[in-house]
């Protein structure tokens, strides 16, 4: 009896491990990625990992600009107006909504720029995120410095 349950335990913890194991894996889009990884112990905001996501895909439109190659946007910038902020009060001023319209004027233009233009429209675009962090949140304005 007792060999009886040591072979239907062994088997079970097989099937376990086998079905554990067999798991299909789907893979999340890269942008998805990008958004959902919290860095604070605290959590973050929405608007927290929209702007880091935002930082990655401004580093990859920097490097199509400079290539002269069509920009590409793969990200919702309008969601910079509706994210969940760290401090609401803040995404709620006049100061930042602004600063968030004049970026996404950028965004919008660099959709549709010519390689002679998108260097130009890519440093306002730039030139409104320091404006904005300046104003509004310095904590990453070294890293928007980067991306210059």
């Amino acid at each position: 009896m007792r060999t009886i349950f040591q072979i239907v335990f062994g088997l079970l913890v097989l099937f376990v491990l086998g079905v554990a194991c067999s798991e299909e894996k789907t893979e999340t889009p890269e942008v998805d990625k990008l958004i959902q990884q919290p860095i604070n112990p605290n959590g973050d905001s929405e608007l927290a990992l929209l702007m880091r996501a935002m930082e990655e895909e401004v580093k990859r439109i920097k490097e199509q600009v400079a290539k002269g190659e069509p920009i590409t946007i793969t990200l919702n910038h309008e969601e910079i107006l509706t994210a969940h902020a760290t401090e609401p009060k803040k995404a709620a001023s006049p100061e930042y909504k602004a600063f968030a319209a004049a970026y996404l004027q950028a965004i919008e233009a660099l959709k549709t720029a010519t390689p002679g233009q998108s260097t130009s429209i890519y440093d306002q675009m730039i030139n409104s995120c320091m404006s904005c962090h300046q104003a509004v949140c310095p904590g990453p304005m070294m890293r928007i410095k980067k991306l210059q």
